[in-house]
């Protein structure tokens, strides 16, 4: 095995001359030593590493103005649109045969696989531009709010780079260090990913067929229900509710307050009530545990509606397109 630094000291003298170093954060030498102890690394390749690590302030700028913010049409325009549907039925043309297994094996629809990929990374055109070490070096040491989290994620970076013997200072990523065509952060990587193309290796950078198959893994594992509802637009019956529209109740508990799916539904567990405001108003939606799952992946009702709402558009054109 390559030592885990060796690709990565090919670039050191390429890096911008202005570029800040992170190795100034505190917390860098505790979190080396860590590593050493905890998983046998090399101090010194660690300490050359993070000598060439780039603190990059941009990075917490974005994190801190999630796109959420925008107002939900905005937002959905963003995702749920012709460009993305139409490269969807594409991708989901080219590899038919792969989604179907990872459909048939894991139990998420094919459409769903398809919209996750498609807004994640416009099915693998867009996968970051950040490297990877520089976005969670600055996030773990300089984000107070997430700093245990990106820490974690920093550890299982190094452990997944020295296992895929990655070139540290080229991978990139998103600003919060998603990798590859599915945007899985490194614990992710490490606990989902699948060799879904059976060649015995495992790369979400640049195989589409493993993206495909470690998706579905991931919706598995945190709860997909097979052959269950995702989300529900509701008719509105009544003009006030007697409770809490954010607590969980049967789908009778709803109907009997106003609020009722506009296509009949059987499903015999609690769901919860979320409102969009569109152009003309609000519209209500009823969320199934599948929603729920989808939001496991970004912990939005934003994201989970774009990627539901792409996947039925995807869905509907592909379909289309079969039947001219």
């Amino acid at each position: 095995m390559k030592s885990l630094i060796t690709c990565a000291c090919a670039l050191i003298f390429s890096l911008p001359l202005f570029s800040v170093q992170a190795v100034t954060l505190p917390g860098i030498p505790e979190f080396i030593d860590e590593m050493v102890a905890k998983h046998h690394f090399k101090k010194n390749e660690l300490e050359n590493l993070f000598e060439h690590a780039q603190h990059r302030p941009e990075i917490i700028e974005a994190i801190t103005r999630p796109a959420t913010i925008k107002p939900w049409p905005e937002y959905r325009a963003a995702f749920v649109n012709a460009k993305r549907v139409k490269l969807g039925v594409e991708f989901w043309d080219k590899y038919r045969q792969t989604l179907q297994r990872a459909s048939h094996q894991y139990g998420v629809p094919a459409e769903i696989i398809v919209a996750i990929i498609g807004v994640e990374t416009i099915y693998g055109r867009n996968a970051g531009s950040f490297r990877t070490i520089d976005a969670l070096t600055t996030l773990a040491f300089d984000y107070p709010r997430r700093a245990s989290f990106f820490r974690d994620e920093l550890e299982n970076y190094l452990l997944l780079a020295r296992d895929q013997e990655f070139d540290l200072l080229a991978i990139r990523s998103s600003y919060a260090g998603a990798l590859g065509i599915p945007q899985f952060m490194p614990s992710s990587y490490r606990n989902y990913a699948v060799d879904f193309n059976g060649n015995h290796k495992i790369d979400l950078l640049h195989e589409d067929r493993d993206a495909i198959g470690s998706v579905a893994n991931y919706m598995q594992a945190y709860g997909w229900i097979a052959d269950e509802p995702v989300a529900s637009l509701t008719r509105v019956e009544l003009t006030s509710c007697s409770s809490d529209i954010k607590t969980p109740r049967m789908l009778q508990d709803w109907a009997n307050d106003g609020f009722t799916p506009i296509h009949k539904v059987a499903y015999n567990k609690p769901v919860r009530l979320m409102d969009f405001t569109v152009d003309d108003g609000k519209e209500f939606w009823l969320a199934y545990n599948n929603f729920d799952v989808i939001t496991k992946y970004n912990n939005s009702d934003f994201y989970a509606m774009s990627v539901f709402q792409l996947a039925e558009a995807i869905k509907a054109a592909r379909h289309s397109s079969l039947n001219q």
